[in-house]
């Protein structure tokens, strides 16, 4: 029943609604029956004032801890605050609810609205991403726990933009690090977009810099090993073109190691 309420809202919710209402009201305590004060919670949601919607959810469980209707609460806050686009409170409400219903049936939404809150924080590669290898370890969770669920199918698919994602950080500082003479920093971040992204965009680019970054530092048999791989998974891109001109210029006639 939850979980059908979830899926509907979400259908029908959109950020846009995060900011009507909700700034301007508040929660005063009133006791209430439960089923007025979910309805009226539930209300508050379909009409898209999710913030205040998310408050009344919390009140259910505060007036009534013990009745069915707090569990359901507990999951429709967490949905709530995702819509209304306050991240953490809803990290925090799906992390409060696993702790109490760690076995419910509707635990895998609980964790994968975890993993949307985290993924929803993605920064651009110009900043710090500790979001993105949250969002990574939120998405992994609900993919190893739920591999069949239509969570984990969504999951795995966020999971390639996030590795994209961190692997577009990689190559950001490896470039900058080449720019700057320091070839050896720069081949490490190029070598761990090869190890750890290698089925992202990157790849290819990646494979470059290092054929690049060996001749700088002096090693052209490890230059051309990378350009023959390069060749090998990418023949025809761009990245191989330059690496075969490197390689033609600068190591003609050299064997890998």
């Amino acid at each position: 029943m939850v979980l059908g309420a979830l899926l509907a809202g979400a259908t029908t919710l959109t950020a846009g609604c995060a900011g009507r209402g909700g700034g301007d009201e508040d929660v005063a305590y009133v006791a209430r029956d439960v089923e007025t004060l979910y309805s009226e919670a539930k209300s508050r949601l379909d009409r898209g004032n999710t913030q205040l919607a998310a408050a009344l959810f919390d009140e259910v469980e505060r007036q009534h801890p013990y009745s069915p209707w707090a569990r359901r609460a507990q999951l429709m806050s967490a949905f709530s605050y995702y819509v209304a686009q306050d991240y953490n409170k809803s990290i925090q409400s799906s992390r409060r609810f696993l702790s109490i219903h760690p076995g419910n049936r509707d635990a895998p939404y609980a964790y994968y609205l975890i993993a949307l809150s985290f993924y929803e924080q993605i920064s651009d590669v110009q900043r710090d991403q500790k979001i993105t290898e949250q969002a990574r370890t939120a998405l992994t969770e609900v993919n190893r726990r739920f591999p069949q669920s239509e969570y984990a199918a969504d999951a795995r698919l966020k999971l390639d933009l996030v590795n994209d994602h961190l692997a577009g950080k990689e190559m950001e500082i490896g470039r900058f690090y080449a720019r700057s003479g320091r070839w050896l920093a720069a081949q490490l971040r190029f070598q761990n977009v090869v190890d750890e992204y290698q089925t992202t965009s990157h790849a290819p680019e990646a494979l470059y810099r290092l054929t690049e970054s060996s001749l700088a530092l002096g090693v052209p048999q490890e230059a051309v090993k990378y350009a023959a791989v390069l060749g090998a998974n990418y023949p025809g891109t761009e990245w191989y073109e330059k690496a075969f001109e490197l390689i033609d210029d600068h190591a003609s006639g050299v064997t890998a190691i």
